[in-house]
């Protein structure tokens, strides 16, 4: 029997990675394999009409015509997918699978690093003292110089806006630290808040009351700005703002607004401007903790998604059931 055609189209360094080479030699042992690195529908268009199956990100995002293209697809299988793109397969009758909760584990663990790091001022104690400007810290009498802004995770008060794969995952770690949990995610049912002992409430409960707040929703378009300005200016003083989920959750001028009043913290994975502009505001404030949008970006996230991606395709030429299958009713939820 010959082998079934797999396009797989992703980025170069995915096909140079030696951490790979191993993952890409067994799919190779099981299908004709054509690897591309195409950013346009234009050069993608050349390759459609050959694969039984692709794998690809999320980009280009194939068209109707792209699609009419590809007479031979059978199975679409995405490291994530937009809602256009999912509706036109599946409408044509094609099989979708799609994996972006493989990089679920390792932004819940930044989440959660980025808490601790601003809780505990790890970030801030680590610039002092390779400036050599840290005299101030040691030379505090403890008790009483300690600042009142180094606290403990353990019992506090966590919201968490966007209550999905990373949201839970984050609740799982958070699990051992006792927190009094409140979540906002209105595509959930209650089952869900009641399973991690949450209080199920709004985004304006969470701002105003809690003393950390993560923003992990996904970047729907109704999810632009769910934390607005009034939200922002409601937060308690000391909090600390956690992002690793898309800038455009928050508005990030009115956060900067309040960040120069300096009486809460940041902790800020990703930016409205990618790589952030040299002379961004966010990098002068002492208050904003910086990362280059890294939450998920580990070679654990590429292995999860890699493999994902194989065991459906496989599961699907073998007339198995697929793991990561996508829905019509779960293609609505996906932006664009």
């Amino acid at each position: 029997m010959s082998k079934k055609k797999l396009l797989i189209n992703l980025p170069p360094g995915f096909f140079k990675s030696e951490l790979l080479r191993e993952r890409f030699e067994k799919i190779e042992a099981k299908y004709e394999v054509r690897k591309t690195s195409c950013n346009t529908n234009e050069e993608i268009a050349e390759h459609l009409s050959w694969p039984d199956a692709i794998i690809m990100w999320a980009w280009p995002s194939l068209t109707k015509k792209d699609f009419d293209s590809a007479v031979n697809l059978k199975m679409l299988a995405q490291i994530n997918t937009t809602r256009g793109m999912a509706e036109e397969a599946l409408a044509r009758g094609i099989a979708l699978s799609e994996v972006r909760s493989a990089w679920s584990p390792a932004v819940a663990e930044m989440a959660l690093t980025l808490i601790l790091t601003g809780l505990r001022r790890v970030s801030e104690f680590h610039m002092k003292m390779r400036l050599g400007t840290d005299d101030d810290l040691w030379e505090r009498q403890f008790p009483f110089d300690v600042s009142p802004l180094e606290r403990q995770l353990t019992g506090r008060t966590v919201g968490i806006v966007g209550f999905g794969g990373i949201g839970q995952q984050l609740a799982r770690f958070l699990a051992p630290f006792n927190v009094t949990l409140w979540v906002n995610d209105p595509f959930l049912p209650q089952s869900i808040f009641d399973q991690f002992n949450a209080k199920n409430t709004t985004v304006d409960d969470i701002c105003a009351n809690c003393e950390i707040v993560v923003l992990c929703a996904a970047n729907s378009s109704g999810a632009a700005k769910v934390v607005s300005a009034k939200h922002i200016n409601s937060f308690k003083k000391d909090s600390v703002l956690v992002n690793v989920g898309r800038s455009m959750l928050i508005d990030m001028g009115a956060l900067a607004e309040r960040l120069l009043k300096n009486d809460m913290i940041a902790m800020i994975d990703v930016h409205d401007h990618e790589p952030l502009e040299k002379n961004s505001v966010f990098r002068k404030m002492p208050n904003a903790f910086l990362s280059p949008h890294r939450a998920g970006g580990i070679y654990e996230s590429v292995y999860r998604s890699m493999d994902w991606l194989i065991d459906d395709i496989d599961a699907f030429f073998a007339g198995e059931k697929r793991k990561y299958i996508v829905t019509e009713n779960m293609a609505q939820c996906f932006p664009g």
